[in-house]
């Protein structure tokens, strides 16, 4: 069992091409279940640091594992997002 608090201070790693893609900002959560539904990363901030591209939402399906420091998941639609 994790708490959102612990979530919060692992860096979001996509395995499938080893993108760093933040730390986790906040999560969804089930009101009728109470369980974690999507973790959520941010959006990169654009030039100058003017807005950010929209957040990364990222469901709970797509968690491949959990580790001390990090969480690897796997995300076919974000393998671009570093670049």
């Amino acid at each position: 069992m994790y708490r959102a608090g612990e979530l919060r201070q692992k860096e979001v790693i996509n395995v499938n091409n080893a993108a760093r893609l933040g730390f986790v900002s906040d999560v969804e959560v089930s009101l009728e279940g109470g369980a974690i539904e999507a973790i959520i990363v941010p959006g990169k901030t654009r030039v100058f640091n003017f807005g950010t591209k929209g957040d990364i939402v990222i469901p709970w399906s797509k968690i491949r594992k959990i580790g001390e420091d990090v969480i690897l998941v796997s995300l076919e639609s974000y393998e671009n997002e570093n670049k």
